[in-house]
């Protein structure tokens, strides 16, 4: 599919509400009596609270009230039941005891008539401590990392076979943390209608999780819970679940006995919501000289906290992606004085993506082997790791697609050879793969007596046209315009439907969609009662018939096939670069992503969300890292000036190409998640090019020219 045929799609049905400012995020409603909370951070990384005085904070104009964990009333959900021992291990408990665990860590709200007050009086707040010793840096701290419940070493065939193979190499691989810094900031308005009701407008990526997990902390009915989100600025993963700062004003509301807004600020945003933890790897890679993989090792540490375990599995890409007698992989985590990890857009496959693929394109160098010629040598025709065989996989088209998009017969084998204008110019790529998932979901359609077709489903939209897609599938079915289409989300109250993560929305909510519409449009034939296929007249029907609405519920599930096949998305990133020699600047000339995702059901958002990945992964390869000051254990990079993201000039000219043929399994629509894939592999893609233009190989990210600087001799060679 090629860029002019994607620009034929539907576009967003929400776009004009956007740009225009009338969509409503969480924190624009205004429930009548609202007041303001503001969090207060501890200023050490560990150790417990001495004294904290809120005396000047509670006297200040407009303050309602401080909590802390002295005053605070018990959250039910963290009490331990009698006779039972309080857990080792688990989800961080806000004002549970005076316990410091990382730096920044809530100790106090401060709840006041208008957020200025509110953040005036959290200033006055001032805490003495017992500071204890604390350890914040992966690499002094691996030797206390362990495995994860249920992982560990996996070891397919023979373990390290890499080392007896003709020709083998062995490196190790970085990445650092990494910031979600989507452009809305959590917020959260809690509203208590009664002791045991609660309605709250909260940033999230599933409202009846949020459902879930508000019930199981504060231990009230779900049906009491009501959950909304209607629209979500980008999250990336840091929505996925029920985090302190939410707690915390659902506290503050049920203690001042009136509705209250929580609104994070831009550096509490890199503390409070998780991230992408730093990340060491080591892959040990072997292939016979006509580049048939002999083995793989893949080990890899990631950090996490003290009090909860964080486990992504980046090794797992080694296991499935290329066909390879002998894998054997570990992975473990280090428990850090820092605040817990979470998933970040491309979940551990990002992370082991940078590393599998630098490596295999190391291997090609010292094979002398093309890089998509020894990924096409050991393509997979099976899971290797299931045995069972694909759903579908068209990745050998894909390369073709990107290799002709990018220019890659351009490029040239040897390093450092080629350059334009004084730049030097490489050619890179990477390959992308994630699970394609399908879950449990349920959606209403309501066809109106004045024809409009209302769609409703609990489901979070989380930037990538959720809506936009569905009411493609139901125009598409039912036969009618999509101007004509209502779509209703990111309400719990609605029809079941799980969080918006995992790239699984499309096949999930979809399907029931599908099946909700479908099943409509055959009660309409039944009320015509003739046993036709042609598209019924609705608004006759229903006039004829006396009604004034037909509706109907489907819930669906993946079926048997789910446990037949290995379901995967698969991509491929081309990255053509330019390095400058004497500063070592870095400048992306071209992105071309090859999507195997199955049917493209939206093109116009499906390549948005090619686009927004790629861009992802540019900041990752090139830019992100959260810096800690280990002396303190403290952020020193926690805003937009400091924590260098793309923007529009760092962003090149990006292609998104589309295999564009169904899966025939995984769901009605032929479709597969791409949310993941976007992002999975373009690290490895842009070192890979940078490797290519320079001779230098960088296995640390991000790409910095601090670490390229000072090549001038290369042109002159």
């Amino acid at each position: 599919m090629t860029n002019d045929t994607m620009t034929k799609g539907m576009s967003r049905i929400d776009g004009r509400l956007k740009v225009t400012g009338a969509a409503r995020y969480s924190a624009e409603f205004t429930p009548a009596g609202m007041v303001y909370a503001v969090l207060v951070g501890s200023t050490i990384t560990k150790g417990t609270i001495r004294s904290i005085d809120t005396k000047a904070a509670e006297k200040a104009p407009g303050v309602l009230a401080v909590i802390t964990h002295i005053n605070s009333p018990k959250i039910a959900g963290y009490q331990v039941e009698p006779g039972k021992q309080e857990p080792a291990k688990g989800t961080y408990k806000l004002f549970y005891n005076n316990k410091i665990l990382f730096n920044g860590q809530p100790i106090a709200v401060v709840i006041a008539n208008t957020f200025e007050r509110a953040q005036y009086a959290a200033s006055l707040v001032k805490a003495q401590y017992n500071a204890e010793t604390y350890q914040t840096k992966l690499a002094d701290n691996t030797a206390k990392a362990f495995a994860p419940e249920g992982d560990g070493k996996k070891t397919r065939g023979i373990a390290d076979a890499w080392k007896t193979a003709p020709v083998k190499l062995e490196q190790e691989y970085i990445i650092p943390s990494e910031s979600h810094s989507p452009m809305e900031l959590h917020a959260i308005i809690a509203k208590w209608d009664a002791p045991d009701k609660l309605t709250v407008w909260t940033k999230t990526q599933g409202v009846q999780d949020t459902q879930d997990g508000i019930a199981n902390i504060f231990k009230l009915p779900k049906a009491n819970i009501q959950v909304n989100s209607k629209f979500v600025g980008g999250a990336f993963g840091s929505a996925l679940q029920v985090w302190p700062h939410e707690v915390a004003a659902i506290l503050a509301a049920q203690v001042v006995k009136r509705p209250v807004k929580l609104v994070l600020g831009r550096a509490d945003m890199f503390t409070s919501v998780g991230y992408r933890p730093n990340t060491w790897q080591k892959i040990g890679i072997g292939a016979t000289t006509d580049g048939k993989l002999v083995g793989i090792t893949h080990e890899a540490a990631g950090q996490t906290s003290t009090y909860e375990d964080f486990n992504e599995d980046p090794v797992g890409v080694s296991r499935s992606t290329y066909a390879c007698p002998n894998v054997n992989t570990v992975y473990k985590i280090s428990p850090l004085d820092i605040g817990s990890p979470t998933w970040m857009r491309g979940p551990g496959e990002a992370t082991g993506a940078f590393a599998l693929e630098s490596a295999l394109d190391e291997l090609a160098y010292a094979l002398n082997i093309d890089p998509i010629e020894l990924r096409i040598i050991n393509n997979a025709e099976t899971d290797p790791d299931s045995g069972k065989p694909f759903s579908s996989k068209y990745l050998k088209e894909a390369y073709k697609l990107g290799a002709d998009s990018i220019g890659w017969s351009d490029r040239k084998a040897k390093p450092a050879s080629l350059s334009k204008n004084g730049w030097l110019v490489g050619y890179g790529m990477g390959v992308g793969m994630f699970g394609a998932y399908r879950d449990k979901a349920s959606a209403k359609a309501i066809m109106m007596a004045n024809g409009t077709l209302i769609i409703q489903t609990a489901v979070s939209d989380i930037g990538p046209g959720t809506g936009t897609a569905m009411v493609t599938i139901a125009s598409d079915i039912m036969g009618i315009p999509a101007d004509r289409i209502r779509f209703d989300m990111g309400d719990s109250s609605l029809p079941q439907a799980p969080s918006q993560g995992g790239s699984s929305t499309t096949a999930t909510v979809g399907s029931a969609v599908y099946q909700a519409c479908t099943d409509l449009k055959e009660s309409f034939q039944k009320l015509i009662g003739n046993g036709g296929t042609d598209k019924p007249d609705y608004v006759e029907v229903l006039k004829k018939n006396d009604l004034p609405k037909l509706e109907v519920t489907a819930a669906v599930s993946g079926g048997p096939e789910m446990e037949k096949y290995a379901m995967y998305s698969w991509s491929v990133h081309f990255i053509k670069v330019l390095v400058h020699p004497a500063t070592g600047v870095v400048k992306v000339d071209k992105a071309v992503c090859v999507a195997d995702s199955g049917h493209i059901v939206s093109p116009k958002t499906a390549r948005s969300q090619i686009v927004g990945g790629a861009i992802g992964g540019i900041g990752m390869a090139l830019m992100e890292e959260v810096i800690i000051d280990h002396r303190y254990g403290r952020l020193v990079n926690n805003s937009f000036a400091d924590y260098h993201l793309p923007v529009n000039a760092d962003i090149p000219q990006i292609e998104a190409l589309f295999v564009n043929k169904p899966d025939p399994y995984l769901n009605p629509m032929g479709a597969k998640g791409m949310g993941e894939i976007a992002l999975i592999g373009m690290a490895a893609a842009v070192a890979n090019a940078v490797f290519n233009a320079t001779g230098k190989r960088i296995r640390e990210l991000p790409i910095t020219p601090d670490k390229l600087v000072g090549m001038e001799d290369l042109l002159e060679s």
